[in-house]
């Protein structure tokens, strides 16, 4: 039976507060807290604190983030092996209208694992529920000097993890500084996993 690691800690645990209602476009306060508004409040976010660049959507399925993050501007690509289709729609949370995309809708596609070598050619790196692709993520930002935005849900497929009753999420964090980097924790108004942390190099520069 596979170990279970103590939960997340909880964005009061991290001194963080979440945005509220008052910016119903950043926080999602208005709406339920429902998974499928990640993708939107990710994106709000990073584009809020990165300047337009060169985006992996690391582990991104369907490629809604990318699409998002190309809507404000960025070039994002989704770096996944396995290719799904964009969904047919998604609610805009500036609005509150569903956007429908055509049947001729698409991203950019690398239908492959993430690695460091592949990680260095982008200025950031998101991994929202990535599995296994966390510690490689740290790795590329500490030797290439790019950044990285990290929703960590699990350690599966990791190459490493943490001993048995360390809180996988600190634990990373932890593998963060020992390469160098100083992770910046962050929490987005969604049901489920939602803290965070960024990690930044000189790239990208606004």
């Amino acid at each position: 039976m596979p170990h279970r690691y103590p939960p997340p800690p909880t964005p009061e645990e991290l001194g963080l507060v979440v945005p509220r209602a008052g910016d119903r476009r950043r926080s999602g306060d208005e709406l339920a807290k429902m998974k499928k508004f990640r993708f939107q409040l990710l994106a709000a976010w990073i584009a809020e604190r990165f300047p337009p660049c060169l985006v992996a959507d690391v582990g991104g399925g369907k490629g809604l983030l990318a699409w998002l993050l190309q809507e404000a501007g960025f070039r994002a690509e989704v770096v996944d092996p396995v290719d799904q289709p964009l969904p047919p729609r998604y609610r805009d949370l500036a609005s509150g209208r569903r956007v429908r995309l055509g049947g001729d809708a698409a991203v950019p596609r690398r239908r492959t694992a993430f690695s460091p070598e592949l990680g260095r050619r982008y200025d950031l790196l998101v991994a929202l529920h990535a599995h296994g692709s966390n510690l490689a993520l740290l790795e590329t930002v500490a030797a290439a000097g790019n950044s990285g935005v990290l929703l960590p849900c699990c350690v599966v497929d990791e190459p490493a993890a943490p001993p048995p009753g360390r809180n996988w999420f600190l634990w990373l964090a932890d593998q963060a500084r020992d390469l160098g980097l100083e992770p910046e924790p962050f929490a987005l108004n969604f049901r489920g996993q939602s803290v965070g942390f960024a990690v930044r190099g000189h790239r990208p520069v606004a």
